[in-house]
């Protein structure tokens, strides 16, 4: 199969921006082009003042912008001139009919399918880079390849496994890239093209390849199991706090064992983010659509021990403040999800301040890249919060903060 010359991402987010800036900036001989509908996100990507926070991120987009990489609104142009398209559009948990609260909204997903389908003028790959349920292909190459013949698709899947906040240190050293396509020639030819983009930097015997099931499988398996020791370390606070154990202590001694790590068992408020909640709950739903109940049951429960660990934690606040906050100042040291980023979705920090205000707390949030998402988030609570720099001489004071 011929180079991929021509890079096309339809989806300017939080997958698709970072991972097309790295593709340009280590690929300087590929045109990579991002696109998508919202024309305010593009122009942010275009100036100085990014959509989305990332440490290092400004710096590549400043160093291939303009010159290998682009960003523009004509969709269908760019997909007539695309040799691949990594489709990196919003999959968010269904709102409604069935499946809703549980399985993936592919909307988004299947119109972006049927416009590459009316607009591609030649044969082309196309790049699941969302995350989605397994045998999502399958479906994309039905809409791809029906009506007349004409041009030929190969559909791959390509997961992203970047962490929030070290995005662009995932990019530029990940543990692993993860190219699933059809055990056919032609699916192999393509799965190879893909390769071939990122063996630029990264060595090949991290670039795994498999079946495009296995592919999409993977990344919310991987997603399912970290959360999944978030919330069992979580259940182990309860147990320490009644017995005496300490559980960074107990954390410190398990996490020594080879077979487990240390990695994601520090106990806290309980995870967040656009991808954790969301992917259990796409697993739990497919599971069930196969008739697997105990598998949902166990995956289910991931997601109940983070519910109750946030509300827990507002429980504990209450007793060790004479059950009351109510005309208290309460500080909130970070709203996003997790440092380094400022996405608010799915932050415990919002189920943690709606709950404090329902006990009428006066509350004060800060965040170095979060506060205009948090202002947002928060509007509901109208002046029961404010937002700010933290000074600590000001906690005490009863004066509204500025």
């Amino acid at each position: 199969m011929k180079k991929l010359t021509n890079i096309l991402c339809i989806g300017a987010g939080y997958v698709g921006g970072p991972t097309m800036a790295m593709i340009a900036r280590k690929c300087p001989d590929r045109r990579v082009v991002v696109v998508d509908v919202n024309a305010n996100r593009i122009a942010a990507w275009q100036s100085d003042e990014l959509p989305i926070y990332e440490p290092g991120l400004q710096e590549v987009v400043r160093e291939t912008l303009n010159r290998n990489l682009f960003f523009s609104t004509d969709v269908d142009k760019a997909i007539a001139e695309a040799d691949v398209i990594f489709v990196a559009v919003n999959t968010p948990t269904k709102t409604f009919g069935q499946g809703a609260g549980r399985a993936a909204d592919l909307q988004y997903w299947e119109k972006t399918a049927r416009q590459i389908k009316a607009c591609a003028k030649h044969d082309t790959i196309v790049v699941e880079k969302s995350t989605l349920p397994v045998r999502t292909a399958a479906a994309m190459q039905r809409v791809l390849s029906s009506g007349e013949p004409g041009v030929l698709f190969e559909v791959l899947s390509n997961p992203e496994f970047l962490a929030e906040g070290t995005a662009i240190a995932d990019l530029e050293c990940p543990d692993r890239v993860l190219i699933g396509s059809n055990e056919t020639p032609a699916g192999l030819a393509a799965r190879e093209a893909v390769v071939d983009i990122y063996a630029s930097w990264i060595p090949r015997e991290r670039i795994l390849t498999t079946n495009v099931w296995s592919s999409e499988l993977s990344k919310i398996a991987a997603n399912a199991f970290l959360a999944q020791r978030i919330s069992s370390i979580n259940a182990l606070t309860e147990l320490c706090e009644k017995t005496g154990a300490n559980v960074a202590e107990v954390a410190r001694a398990i996490g020594a064992d080879s077979r487990i790590g240390p990695k994601f068992l520090k106990a806290g408020v309980g995870f967040g983010g656009s991808c954790f909640k969301k992917d259990i709950l796409n697993l739990v739903y497919m599971c069930e659509s196969q008739g697997l109940q105990e598998a949902a049951d166990y995956w289910r429960t991931v997601v109940e021990m983070n519910a109750h660990q946030q509300n827990r934690f507002v429980r504990t606040m209450l007793e060790a403040m004479f059950n009351t906050v109510a005309g208290k100042r309460i500080a909130l040291f970070g709203f996003a999800f997790k440092a380094d980023t400022s996405d608010t979705r799915e932050t415990p920090a919002l189920t943690v301040a709606k709950l404090l205000a329902d006990e009428h707390a006066d509350l004060v949030v800060t965040d170095p890249h979060a506060i205009a998402n948090a202002k947002a988030d928060l509007a509901a609570l109208g002046d029961r919060v404010g937002f700010g720099r933290i000074r600590t001489r000001r906690l005490a004071a009863r004066t509204p903060w500025p």
